[in-house]
C-alpha cells in the first residue's frame, strides 16, 4: 500500500466478491483522501451496495484489501465500526419515540457518558433545526425532518467517515438542497463522505470525485468536471454582431458549423481553459468582435451512457 494510500479516508486494493458465480466485484481499487466527498455510481447490479457492505464491515470480501479511517476492515472491524456512521436509503429512525427520544437511544448505543448523552442530543437537535419538534413523534415529521434526523442519529457517534445510499431519495427539492448544504458543511468539518446516488445532479454538486462502477470493475475516475471532458460532443458557442464578424472567425478556427441566421459557430471543445484561451487567442489575432461565448460539456448523464452502454436509470443497488 502506497504511502497516499495509507494516509487517505478509504483505500481499497484488489477488491473481489462473488455470488456464487455471479462476479459483482472484479478487482477494484479506489482512494478516498480525508475531507472528501466520493461518490460511485453505476446502475443496477453495478457492485455499489457491495463495495459499501465491504467498507462498512457487514459482509466480507474474498480477495483484496479495504482501509477505513486507517483500519483494516477484516482485521480490525469492531475499530472501523466505532469511526464509521452510515445512513442507508431507508431511514433507521423510530416512530414511536421523539426526536429526542431516537438520539437518547443512540446516545446509549455508542456508550456515551450519562452526563453527555443529553448535551449532545441537544447539539444534535440544534444543529439540524429540530429543537421545535424534538417532542414530537418521529411519525409525525415530514420527509426532510426524518432525513435530518436520521444523519443527526449517525452522527451522535462522531464519525470520521460516513457512508450516505440515496439520502436524499423521495426528498422535494428545497428539502434536498438544504440536506446537500449540511454535507457540505460536515465535510468542511474534515468528515469524509461516500455517497452513492440515483440523482446525477447531486453527484455533480457533492463530490469531489466520481468512480463510475460497471460490471464490477471502476471504468473511470475523476472529478465531473474531468469525466465530462472524456466525452465528445462538448463545444464553444460564439455569437456575433454581423455576418462579417462571423465569416472572420470561421476562417480563423477552421472547424466549426456555423447558423448564418443566428449569427453563430459553434466550435468543438473539451471545455478546458487551456482550449478556451486558445480559442480566444486566435479570435484576438483576427480581431475578431464577439457579442456572446458560452461553454457546453456533456453532463453526467452522458458520462454515465458512454461508459457504462446501458441507458438503465442509475440507482444505488
Amino acid at each position: 500500500m502506497t504511502s497516499k494510500q495509507s494516509q487517505a479516508a478509504i483505500a481499497v486494493v484488489g477488491l473481489r466478491r462473488s455470488f456464487g458465480d455471479k462476479v459483482v466485484l472484479d478487482g477494484l481499487d479506489l482512494t478516498v483522501p480525508r475531507g472528501t466527498v466520493y461518490s460511485l455510481l453505476g446502475a443496477n447490479g453495478a457492485g455499489k451496495t457491495t463495495v459499501v457492505k465491504i467498507l462498512s464491515t457487514l459482509l466480507g470480501a474474498d480477495a483484496g484489501t479495504a482501509r477505513v479511517a486507517g483500519h483494516d476492515v477484516a482485521r480490525d472491524p469492531d475499530a472501523v465500526r466505532a469511526a464509521i456512521g452510515v445512513t442507508g436509503q431507508f431511514s433507521a429512525v423510530d416512530n414511536l419515540l421523539t426526536g429526542e427520544e431516537n438520539l437518547l437511544l443512540m446516545a446509549d448505543l455508542h456508550h456515551l457518558a450519562k452526563g453527555d448523552r443529553r448535551g449532545r442530543t441537544a447539539e444534535l437537535l440544534a444543529r439540524f433545526d429540530l429543537t421545535e419538534a424534538a417532542r414530537k413523534p418521529a411519525s409525525t415529521y415530514s420527509g426532510g425532518m426524518r432525513r435530518r434526523l436520521d444523519l443527526a442519529m449517525t452522527l451522535v457517534g462522531d464519525p470520521r467517515v460516513i457512508f450516505l445510499d440515496e439520502p436524499t431519495t423521495g426528498l422535494d427539492p428545497r428539502s434536498r438542497r438544504n440536506l446537500w448544504q449540511i454535507i457540505r458543511d460536515l465535510v468542511a468539518g474534515g468528515v469524509t463522505i461516500f455517497l452513492t446516488t440515483q440523482y446525477l445532479e447531486e453527484a455533480d454538486e457533492l463530490a469531489d470525485r466520481i468512480g463510475v462502477l460497471d460490471q464490477g470493475r471502476l471504468v473511470a475516475e475523476g472529478t465531473p468536471e474531468e469525466l465530462k471532458r472524456r466525452i465528445p460532443g462538448g463545444h464553444v458557442r460564439l455569437r456575433f454582431a454581423d455576418q462579417r464578424g462571423l465569416d472572420t472567425a470561421r476562417r480563423a478556427l477552421g472547424r466549426a458549423s456555423h447558423d448564418s441566421d443566428a449569427l453563430t459557430l459553434r466550435v468543438p471543445s473539451d471545455g478546458s481553459l487551456r482550449a478556451l484561451k486558445t480559442l480566444i487567442d486566435r479570435l484576438d489575432a483576427q480581431a475578431v468582435a464577439v457579442d456572446e461565448l458560452s461553454v457546453h460539456t456533456p453532463d453526467l448523464d452522458d458520462v454515465f451512457l458512454s461508459l457504462t452502454g446501458t441507458d438503465e436509470k442509475v440507482t444505488s443497488r
